[in-house]
């Protein structure tokens, strides 16, 4: 008997365009993401039985866990397709999601489903569209290019058309409402303006802009108000939605209930959405909850500093900038399931059952493969460096 020594699924030779794709995309980063994807099938599994019990009409106890694989399914063939493009074909597929997504959006107040006093999405058949969710990872490669044009001094005015870019989008989005998607674009649009080479005294003013922004949208909006003052004032505001989420982390303790073996579950709204991450805790305790946030930092570490190397200003900024996005919403929903921010209504990337949500993120990981693939000429030469000296050149500039 003979043992054969292990050969890998495509030669270095190999000039196709998968092989290539192969041996020059970021494997550790599509393995995190995929470990994600996982966990998100698995925790649907656990999750279904308990939310179909709020839903009318629906006997089958894994209804969501089915529709999950199909859309984890949808994100993966959406990231792995855009994970081959060309930094081109990122910026045209990006501006396409961006006309596309603005569109849909400007029509959502005549054709919108209109749910929780919010009008976000579009009916198709049996699923529903957040055209929201598209606009995200389009408007950060979108301004991205344009930032990056008006470095070159060439008469194109990319600041301006950024800015408009970003304030049509935004302005939609408080048409909707949508505040928690407001201030998720509006924080990784400032991060993308200041990688792109503002002077920090811009940014300070800018800063102080959006803080004025962020005050008059609590005037502006009840929910809003409402939302800070059960986060304020937890023994005077209904809170029940948060407090079982919080049981349910605390129950799990180290290694979780069991499988299957939740109980707060069944009293935690939204559970299999917003609040998958408190169901996961619960059954797997501790260590899948580090495990999630491990890898996350995992992306978000090894993403920056691979973005921070390329030598395009664009693919520089846009790299960075999508990571940021998939960092940041995953802090942000982690945040509220632990009461540390008032609640956003925001899925946890890669895990929370919804199709827009998993098909716009495996978009969003695409690009950033897409641009961080390892191309003859694309990494400035010597060792990897972390994010912060990146950022520290900005500070400095």
């Amino acid at each position: 008997m003979t043992s054969q020594a292990y050969t890998p699924a495509f030669s270095r030779s190999d000039q196709s365009a998968v092989a290539k794709w192969f041996w020059t995309v970021d494997r550790g980063l599509l393995g995190a993401a995929l470990a994600l994807m996982a966990i998100g099938v698995s925790l649907s599994f656990a999750s279904s039985p308990a939310a179909i019990l709020a839903e009318d009409g629906i006997t089958d106890p894994f209804h969501y866990s089915i529709r999950m694989i199909v859309f984890v399914s949808l994100g993966l063939g959406a990231m792995l397709t855009t994970s081959l493009l060309s930094p081109r074909g990122v910026r045209r597929i990006a501006v396409l999601a961006l006309l596309g997504a603005i569109g849909v959006m400007i029509l959502l107040p005549f054709i919108g489903h209109e749910a929780k006093g919010a009008a976000r999405w579009i009916n198709i058949g049996p699923f529903g569209l957040q055209p929201s969710e598209f606009a995200k990872p389009a408007i950060i490669v979108f301004s991205a290019w344009m930032f990056a044009e008006a470095q070159k001094g060439q008469g194109v005015p990319g600041v301006t058309i950024a800015f408009v870019a970003y304030a049509m989008t935004v302005g939609l989005l408080l048409m909707q409402p949508d505040i928690g998607q407001t201030l998720l674009i509006t924080t990784t649009f400032m991060a993308v303006f200041f990688m792109a080479g503002v002077p920090f005294k811009w940014m300070a003013a800018l800063g102080g802009l959006v803080l004025a922004g962020v005050f008059g949208l609590y005037f502006a909006f009840d929910h809003v108000r409402a939302r800070v003052a059960k986060f304020v004032s937890p023994g005077v505001e209904d809170t029940h939605q948060i407090d079982r989420a919080s049981e349910a982390i605390r129950a799990g303790g180290l290694v979780g209930r069991g499988v299957g073996e939740g109980v707060m579950k069944r009293h935690v709204p939204d559970l299999h959405t917003d609040f998958i991450y408190s169901v996961g805790a619960e059954e797997f305790g501790l260590m899948l909850s580090l495990l999630i946030i491990g890898l996350y930092a995992f992306i978000i570490v090894r993403g920056l500093s691979r973005a921070l190397r390329l030598r395009d200003p664009f693919e520089q900024t846009a790299a960075a900038g999508l990571f940021m996005l998939i960092g940041l919403q995953a802090c942000i929903n982690v945040a509220v399931n632990l009461n540390l921010i008032p609640t956003k209504g925001m899925t946890l990337p890669f895990i929370s059952y919804g199709g827009s949500s998993m098909l716009a993120m495996g978009l969003t990981m695409g690009f950033a493969l897409a641009l961080t693939r390892k191309r003859p000429g694309a990494y400035e030469p010597g060792p990897m460096q972390w994010p912060w000296v990146g950022m520290m050149r900005r500070l400095r500039a």
